[in-house]
C-alpha cells in the first residue's frame, strides 16, 4: 500500500508508470525524488543553485507524476512566470491578429508567455479580464482597438491602472487615446487622425467633392478619430462637411454593406465612398456590384488598415496602412521594460506613423 506522502500510481501496460486521479503535491514530488521539498521548490524556480543529480531526479519525478505548480503559491513566493496578456474584441478581426502576432512574436523572443482573451465589444467584460489578470500577476495586460468614451468606463479602467502598478504590473493602451494626464500607462498608438486626413486628402485631389463616410459606433473613439481626420480635409480643400453624408454603423462586412445599399436605394449623391476599415470597404465593394455599377467609374472606393483584404479586392483598394504588427511588437516591448517599475515613471506614449497605400479604386474627376 502506498504511504499517505506518495501518490498512487499504476502500470499502463507499456511498462511505464502513471500517476491516479489525485493531484500530486510537491510533497509527493520529493518524496519520490528523495530531496527535501525545498530543493524541489529551488528547482521549479530555476534560480538557486542545486545538483545537478537532484535536479534530474526532480525533474524526473515532475515527468512521472504529472506534477502541476500552484502558480498562485508560487506568485505569493515571489516565483513569477511572466506573461502579457493580449485583449481584443474579436480574434477574428484580420488587424488585431496582426497585432496579435506581434505581441507573441516579441514574447517569445523576450522568454515571456502570451494569453489572449476576448470582450466582444462588451465594456464591462475588457474590465473583468483586466481585473482577472491583476489578480493572476500577468507583467503587462494590454488592451487594443477604441472604444466607447464613457466617463464611468474610463474611471474603472484608471482604477485598474493605478492597481497594476501596484502589482508591478502595467496597462498598455493601444490604438486607443490616454485616459488622463499622469496614469502609469504606455499608449502605443498610431496616427488614426492623420491617416484619414490623407486619404480623404487623396480623393479630393481626384476631384470628388461628395464623399460618403462609413464609420463605426457614434462614441467610438476609433471613428471619431477618422472622421475628424475625413473632416479637416474637407476643410482644407474648401468642401463643406455635410452630416447627411456621414453613416455610422459597425465595423463589419456586414454594416458595410448594409449602409451603403441603403444609400443606393435612393437617388446617389456620392461619388466616392471612404469606409472606416477594410473589412466594412469589402461589404461596400458587394453592395456596389450587385446594384450594378462600377468600382471606380461610377464609385470610388477608399479604406483603412491595408490589410491582405485591400489587395484581393478587385480593382485593387487604395486604404491607409496603420503597421498593426509593430503596434504589438512596441507593446510587449514597453511591457517587458523594467523602467516602468520606478516611482517616478510619468507613462509612455509612443506614436507609430501610417501612410497612404494608392492603388487602383479610385477615379480622376474631370
Amino acid at each position: 500500500m502506498a504511504s499517505a506522502r506518495t501518490p498512487r500510481t499504476a502500470d499502463d501496460g507499456s511498462g511505464s508508470r502513471r500517476k491516479s486521479s489525485t493531484a500530486a503535491t510537491l510533497g509527493d514530488v520529493a518524496t519520490h525524488a528523495g530531496v527535501s521539498p525545498a530543493t524541489v521548490s529551488r528547482v521549479l524556480a530555476g534560480n538557486y543553485p542545486v545538483s545537478r543529480s537532484a535536479r534530474q531526479r526532480v525533474l524526473r519525478s515532475i515527468r512521472e507524476l504529472n506534477y502541476v505548480a500552484n502558480t498562485h503559491a508560487r506568485a505569493l513566493a515571489g516565483v513569477q512566470t511572466k506573461t502579457i496578456a493580449f485583449v481584443l474584441a474579436d480574434v477574428r478581426g484580420p488587424s488585431f491578429a496582426e497585432a496579435a502576432h506581434g505581441v507573441e512574436q516579441e514574447a517569445a523572443r523576450l522568454g515571456w508567455l502570451c494569453l489572449i482573451g476576448t470582450t466582444q465589444g462588451d465594456r464591462e467584460r475588457e474590465l473583468a479580464i483586466v481585473r482577472l489578470m491583476r489578480e493572476q500577476r500577468a507583467g503587462a495586460v494590454v488592451l487594443i482597438g477604441g472604444v466607447a468614451d464613457a466617463d464611468d468606463y474610463n474611471e474603472q479602467m484608471t482604477e485598474l491602472a493605478y492597481s497594476l502598478r501596484a502589482a508591478g504590473s502595467l496597462l498598455v493602451l493601444c490604438g486607443r487615446p490616454p485616459l488622463a494626464t499622469g496614469v502609469p500607462a504606455a499608449v502605443i498608438g498610431y496616427d488614426n487622425e492623420e491617416g484619414a486626413y490623407a486619404i480623404t486628402s487623396h480623393v479630393l485631389a481626384q476631384g470628388h467633392r461628395r464623399i460618403l463616410f462609413l464609420g463605426g459606433e457614434e462614441r467610438h473613439t476609433t471613428s471619431l478619430g477618422r472622421l475628424e481626420g475625413y473632416s479637416r480635409a474637407l476643410n482644407t480643400f474648401g468642401v463643406e462637411f455635410d452630416p447627411s453624408l456621414v453613416e455610422h454603423g459597425v465595423f463589419t462586412r456586414a454594416s458595410g454593406y448594409q449602409l451603403t445599399k441603403k444609400r443606393l436605394t435612393g437617388a446617389r449623391d456620392f461619388t466616392a465612398v471612404f469606409a472606416a476599415t477594410d473589412v466594412m470597404a469589402a461589404g461596400v465593394y458587394a453592395a456596389v456590384n450587385e446594384a450594378g455599377l462600377s468600382v471606380p467609374d461610377d464609385i470610388s472606393i477608399v479604406g483603412y488598415d491595408d490589410i491582405e483584404l485591400a489587395q484581393d479586392l478587385r480593382p485593387r483598394m487604395t486604404s491607409v496602412h496603420v503597421p498593426y504588427e509593430e503596434l504589438g511588437r512596441t507593446a510587449a516591448k514597453v511591457a517587458a521594460d523594467e523602467d516602468h517599475k520606478r516611482e517616478d515613471w510619468p507613462g509612455l506614449q509612443v506614436t507609430l506613423k501610417t501612410h497612404v497605400v494608392v492603388r487602383d479604386s479610385v477615379a480622376r474627376l474631370d
